[in-house]
């Protein structure tokens, strides 16, 4: 296979790796060392095309870039390429969610058939808010049924629906249950969701080349993604797709997010809320603890707890969680982190507060969860030890 990045990325990788003890005097170049030292071999074990990884280093923001955005273009990946990031999206889902509870919309403690009075009396209606939010609700499917099409479709599965679980005794992940939440909140902001997300949550942010659909004048800044067999690929639209896996975006405009999010960047008052909540801590599952979409891990935190808490086994099958009454006040010596990824693309972002880090691994190629956890924790290893 062609693999047009790999000198430049080699001669950087070439370059010897030291500890660094205080992160907010890390050089570009220290940064780069430590970055390059754990996305290299990653990228080659798994003929990963290109990579953008973004870091956040108390005052610092880097933006690295590896290999190329389009392979038949050999167009290498820059601080304007467009990445899916899947389930990384249900974090703004989340935060939109907790801003319409900041400005007086919605309760996160509200039964869903408040909002959506033609559920009253179903199971899914006596459901929280704050359980779809957290992957609770006691066994909604992972997917959109292929069925659903449209919203009077949606709304019969979810009269019909029933709990193989007891609310709030299990964590089973589910697109269907944060994508319900995000209609929802869209609702009670009195949007579309797409309009409400822009005019609430990224143009505020300054995420400006954050979009659900890429504009037509950025579409070849838009990565092509690829398959295990190297075919390209981009995400399909679905029912609740935008709430659920639909955003592309930047590095850098995901290293602006963990900022906000870490409380680092001057924000009004009911966004800077509504960000701080999302953290808030409701169920620990294992060593995890589940925030609204967000998952915590005390400091210090070891590499197995994160490959466990990032599994698939905890993705595809429910799991025992304890609630946490009252709700955990957001804490800042936690490492914090979400996954995502679609036929093409694979994301994680994971930020630790206490030392104003975080970090953005994007690439255009769906590779293992675990090697994507390892190349923060690798890096976070390298400047903070």
């Amino acid at each position: 296979m062609k693999m047009g990045w790999f000198p430049a990325v080699l001669s950087a990788a070439l370059l010897s790796l030291a500890p660094i003890t205080a992160a907010s005097a890390t050089s570009a170049g220290d940064a780069l060392k430590a970055t390059s030292a754990a996305v290299v071999p990653a990228m080659e074990k798994n003929q990963i095309p290109g990579m953008a990884v973004g870091l956040v280093l108390d005052d610092q923001t880097y933006i690295f870039n590896f290999g190329v955005a389009d392979m038949a273009a050999q167009r290498p990946v820059t601080n304007a390429t467009r990445f899916e990031i899947g389930s990384l999206s249900k974090t703004f889902t989340a935060a939109l969610a907790s801003y319409a509870e900041a400005t007086g919309k919605l309760r996160l403690s509200d039964p869903a058939e408040k909002y959506l009075p033609q559920l009253e009396g179903s199971a899914f209606g006596k459901l929280q808010l704050m359980q779809l939010g957290t992957h609770t609700t006691g066994g909604m499917p992972l997917q959109v049924p292929d069925e659903l099409r449209n919203e009077a479709q949606l709304l019969k599965f979810l009269r019909t629906w029933t709990p193989a679980d007891k609310p709030g005794a299990v964590r089973s992940y589910s697109n269907v249950s944060i994508g319900a939440l995000g209609w929802i909140t869209a609702t009670r902001l009195g949007q579309d969701f797409k309009a409400a997300m822009h005019a609430q949550l990224l143009q505020p942010l300054g995420l400006n080349s954050t979009h659900f659909t890429v504009p037509a004048g950025e579409t070849t800044n838009y990565a092509w993604g690829y398959t295990k067999d190297n075919r390209p690929v981009r995400v399909n639209p679905g029912l609740l797709d935008s709430e659920a896996y639909g955003i592309k975006t930047t590095a850098a405009d995901l290293t602006t997010f963990l900022k906000a999010n870490m409380g680092m960047l001057p924000l009004d008052g009911p966004l800077e809320a509504a960000l701080r909540n999302t953290r808030v801590g409701y169920f620990t599952i294992g060593k995890m603890t589940q925030g609204l979409i967000w998952e915590a891990y005390p400091l210090p935190v070891e590499l197995p707890a994160l490959y466990e808490g990032n599994s698939s086994a905890l993705i595809l099958n429910p799991k025992p969680a304890a609630a946490q009454v009252p709700p955990g006040a957001p804490r800042s010596d936690v490492w914090v982190n979400k996954t995502g990824s679609t036929g093409g693309f694979g994301a994680y972002a994971a930020f630790v507060p206490a030392k104003r880090f975080g970090i953005v691994v994007l690439a255009n190629k769906n590779y293992p969860i675990s090697d994507r956890v390892e190349i923060a924790y690798r890096i976070y290893s390298s400047l903070y030890e």
